[in-house]
Parts: C-alpha cells; sequence; structure tokens
C-alpha cells in the first residue's frame, strides 16, 4: 500500500462507520419511538400500514411486534460500536457487555420476528422474505459468538460482520421502499397505495440480500489486502 493510499481508506472507513452509525441511530430511535409512545389502534387510525396490519391481530402477536421493535432498536443502535477499534482497544470490558446486550436483542428480534412472518402484509413472498431474515440474523448472531468463545477472533469479526448487515436491514428497507415507490410513480404513473403494495413484494429480501453479498465483497477484499 502506498503512503497515499493508507490515509485514503482511512477516511473511507471513517466515513462509513459514521453513516452506518448515524443511520442505524436515525431508524432505531424514530421508527421505534411512534410504537412505545402511542398503542397501535391510534397509530392505526393515522393510517400506519405496519400498525394498521397488527392492531387487530392476536395479543400474542402484537408482544411480539413489540418484542421485535424493541430487540432491532437495540441491536441496531448498539452494534455500530462493535466495529470501533478505539473503544476496543481502551474498554475491552465495554466491548464484551455491548456485545451481549447485542446479542440479546439479536436473539429477541429474531424469535419475533420468526412469529411475525406469517403475519406480514406482503403474503407468501413476506414469509420466505422476512423468516428467512430473522433465520440468517439469528444464525450468524450464534455463529459470531460462538467464534468468539472459541477464542477464534478473525472468525468472530467476519460474522459480526455478517450479523450487522443483517441487522441493517432496517434500515434499508426503509431506503428502497420510497425509492421504489417514487420510481413507480414517476416512471409508471401509479397511485401511491399501488406503488406502495408492489414496492412491499420486493424489500423482504432487498432489505438484506444485497447486504450479505456487499458484506461478502468487503470481507473478501479486506482479507486480500491484508494478504
Amino acid at each position: 500500500m502506498t503512503a497515499t493510499a493508507a490515509p485514503v481508506r482511512r477516511g473511507r472507513r471513517t466515513a462509513a462507520f459514521w453513516w452506518f452509525t448515524l443511520s442505524a441511530a436515525g431508524i432505531a430511535v424514530f421508527a421505534a419511538l411512534p410504537y412505545l409512545t402511542s398503542s397501535l389502534p391510534s397509530l392505526a387510525e393515522g393510517d400506519n400500514g405496519l400498525a394498521a396490519n397488527y392492531a387487530t391481530r392476536p395479543a400474542t402477536v402484537q408482544f411480539a411486534l413489540y418484542a421485535h421493535i424493541v430487540g432491532g432498536a437495540v441491536a441496531l443502535l448498539l452494534s455500530p460500536l462493535q466495529f470501533a477499534a478505539r473503544l476496543r482497544a481502551r474498554a475491552p470490558r465495554l466491548h464484551r457487555v455491548t456485545g451481549r446486550v447485542v446479542f440479546g436483542a439479536i436473539m429477541l428480534g429474531g424469535v419475533s420476528g420468526l412469529v411475525l412472518a406469517p403475519f406480514n402484509g406482503a403474503g407468501l413472498v413476506g414469509v420466505l422474505g422476512f423468516g428467512g431474515l430473522a433465520l440468517v440474523w439469528l444464525w450468524s448472531a450464534v455463529t459470531a459468538l460462538r467464534a468468539i468463545r472459541g477464542g477464534d477472533v478473525e472468525t468472530h469479526r467476519r460474522w459480526m460482520v455478517r450479523t450487522f448487515a443483517v441487522t441493517y436491514a432496517a434500515v434499508m428497507l426503509r431506503l428502497w421502499l420510497p425509492v421504489l415507490i417514487v420510481a413507480q410513480i414517476a416512471l409508471a404513473g401509479v397511485d401511491g397505495q399501488t406503488a406502495f403494495d408492489r414496492a412491499y413484494l420486493l424489500v423482504p429480501f432487498l432489505a438484506w440480500v444485497p447486504n450479505l453479498i456487499v458484506a461478502e465483497w468487503w470481507l473478501r477484499r479486506s482479507q486480500a489486502h491484508r494478504a
């Protein structure tokens, strides 16, 4: 690596870290806050698609929804801290404690996500997409935990990258939806509800599969640079 390339790479990594940190924090707070401050029926009256879908569901399903919101928000908010190299070096105990909290949040969010998958608003596509997301989320987090308990730091790091890629689906879903809706309205002239319904058939997979592809590309590229 040349003398000029190293600062450029560090600058890119810093910019990426802050993008992921701030976007994750923004979604964790602003997406979860309405559900923690208002009831589902009152949110449903405001034409909130998610709340309207779950406002009349059984209490167990509604409980799973709140568990998923809280677990996902905590995992999304704290996960970027696990990638802060200075924090790991200066406060390793805090890193471990935060990691345990993130793992617990993912377990809560992933299991409740499996419960919610059959009740989603996208039908079979949503069951497969959101259900697959929950399974991959749980699997990657458990694999990362098993690696660090076995003392394999490198494998743990790689699986934490994959875990965050799946956790970040909460952000990408909310980025893809408006892009797809606006594109359909502008290019096909469809109404907003039709555009939303069509977009929601894509995001159950679009929110997380590309994330994993990018994560794998980044991991292989990083490994090649270290070789």
